[in-house]
């Protein structure tokens, strides 16, 4: 009979420990960020870069949901902080392992013709299963966790390992296994004809191999091969075999046939869950640490609902980061800072300086930080946001006949209508099909109503005179080299903006300053 895992899905709805969420924290509903946002700010490209394996797309709405409570954020940042002990981290990571092979055996065997092989992968899952779930537990006690969800799930475990249904589970393994390894016997093969009869001679010929093939052993050979269950199919001749094999040891296949009736479903579902949701925080982090040989760190946030201020230091574009990462090439972080009363970061500076990437590491930054995972700066402290949106450049769609303008309005007439006091605004080159006074216009009312909303966010625009509307809104600027200022050093720096660095960066590049118009001029 196959393995039931089928209450994963079930039980995590259910009661018990959760790692993801906290008690009680259905009272307080989250929202589902959409699609357009993760797409904007390149968060689909980490997302698909942290499941990248198949078994791991089950987590994915855990990625598209804002926590709104700050305890929820608390109660994830309690495991990550947990997670930073390697040998705790490496003994739940191989539990982890553990399980999800449990999961793929559990898909298997329905395929399996043979019985009595389905029976065995049973017991050697079985095995696996009562081998994680002691090596776990003993990891738990030696390295006794803090966060709230861990100690919860080191409880159940302590408790569920001390129980008669896992004593009586371990000890059948035990029993079954070890009088399956005793079964011995020796095959004949004349022409055509098979005899199997038990083996009179218990010389073990294996020491024999061994020793004569020592010598030419590797120095670096692993000394037995990773642990993994088995799930080839036996061909007919291999199934006749053990057939009569079984008729030689009828009690211990007997006894086999048994444990898999009384034991057809064994993974206890609460450890199943566990195995499952942490591996939320396992791959987060595994995906993180791709990025430290470049120098790059991530930090659990302080977060508030009562705050709007936002300071964060050493910031970077962690999609970008992760592009740049096989070619070694070179991240440059920015600090992010909103004071009292400010409300709205104003980006302008040279095409190409790296305004769009600060704006995306804006979003990711209280993206990451409502989903409770360590963000990419050194330090950080943002206001929880409930909803991150966000209007970038799109092409124009000929089918809806309104024009470039006309359906960048309606979609910001959309983000608008969704702004709310906990709302993370990030607008990328609104309106840069219009003219310069009707962009000006229309940047001006858009900034109106989300200060109106009292909602936080970054603007980037090509209309400096935007940066000095209002006190609310601060005005940041993208740099270039003032001995060079045709090369950008991709820094944002809090200043005025005056347009004179971008002015001077395009007329050097068409051979428009005052000294390349006075050398071509003069006779």
């Amino acid at each position: 009979m196959p393995i039931d895992v089928s209450h994963r899905t079930e039980g995590a709805q259910g009661g018990g420990p959760s790692v993801l969420r906290r008690p009680g924290a259905d009272t307080h509903p989250d929202a589902t960020a959409p699609d357009t946002c993760r797409i904007d700010l390149h968060l689909d490209q980490v997302i698909d870069a942290v499941l990248v394996d198949d078994d791991l797309d089950g987590l994915r709405p855990h990625f598209h949901t804002l926590l709104r409570d700050p305890d929820d954020v608390a109660y994830r940042h309690e495991v990550f902080r947990d997670l930073a002990d390697a040998d705790l981290r490496d003994a739940i990571a191989a539990f982890a392992r553990s399980l999800g092979r449990l999961r793929t055996r559990g898909r298997w065997t329905p395929r399996s013709r043979r019985p009595r092989r389905s029976q065995r992968l049973h017991l050697d899952a079985a095995s696996l299963y009562c081998s994680a779930v002691l090596a776990l537990a003993g990891a738990l006690e030696r390295r006794p966790p803090t966060s709230r969800a861990l100690r919860a799930v080191a409880d159940h475990m302590h408790e569920y390992v001390a129980s008669q249904a896992f004593r009586t589970l371990d000890d059948d393994v035990r029993t079954l296994v070890r009088d399956l390894d005793a079964v011995a016997y020796a095959l004949t093969i004349h022409e055509d004809r098979v005899h199997v009869r038990r083996a009179s001679d218990r010389h073990d010929y294996g020491e024999d191999i061994e020793r004569t093939f020592r010598p030419f052993r590797r120095a670096d050979a692993p000394e037995a091969l990773p642990e993994r269950i088995e799930v080839t199919e036996m061909s007919e001749a291999e199934a006749a075999v053990l057939d009569l094999v079984a008729r030689q040891h009828p009690a211990t296949f007997a006894a086999l046939e048994r444990f898999v009736e009384t034991h057809a479903t064994f993974v206890e579902p609460l450890l199943d869950r566990f195995a499952h949701e942490v591996r939320f925080f396992l791959a987060y982090l595994e995906y993180t640490q791709r990025l430290a040989p470049l120098g790059l760190t991530f930090c659990l946030p302080t977060v508030s609902t009562a705050d709007k201020r936002v300071e964060a230091l050493g910031v970077f574009d962690v999609a970008l980061a992760d592009s740049l990462r096989e070619d070694a090439g070179t991240v440059v972080c920015n600090d992010v800072r909103l004071d009292a009363g400010e409300r709205v970061l104003v980006v302008t500076g040279a095409n190409q300086g790296g305004k769009s990437t600060f704006a995306r590491a804006f979003g990711q930054l209280h993206y990451l930080a409502a989903l409770g995972c360590p963000v990419p700066a050194r330090s950080a402290r943002l206001p929880l946001c409930d909803a991150v949106l966000t209007h970038f450049e799109r092409d124009e769609d000929l089918r809806t006949l309104q024009g470039r303008l006309g359906e960048e309005l309606v979609r910001l007439g959309d983000l608008l209508e969704r702004l709310g006091p906990r709302s993370v605004v990030v607008m990328n080159e609104a309106f840069a099909s219009t003219a310069t006074d009707d962009a000006l216009a229309l940047g001006r009312a858009t900034l109106a109503r989300i200060l109106a909303a009292d909602a936080i966010g970054v603007i980037v625009t090509f209309t400096d005179e935007l940066a000095s509307t209002d006190r609310r809104a601060a005005s940041v600027v993208a740099t270039v080299d003032p001995s060079d200022p045709s090369r950008r050093t991709f820094r944002i720096e809090r200043r005025a903006a005056d347009g004179r660095a971008h002015a001077l960066a395009i007329a050097q590049a068409h051979g428009l300053t005052y000294e390349a118009l006075r050398r071509r001029l003069t006779p």
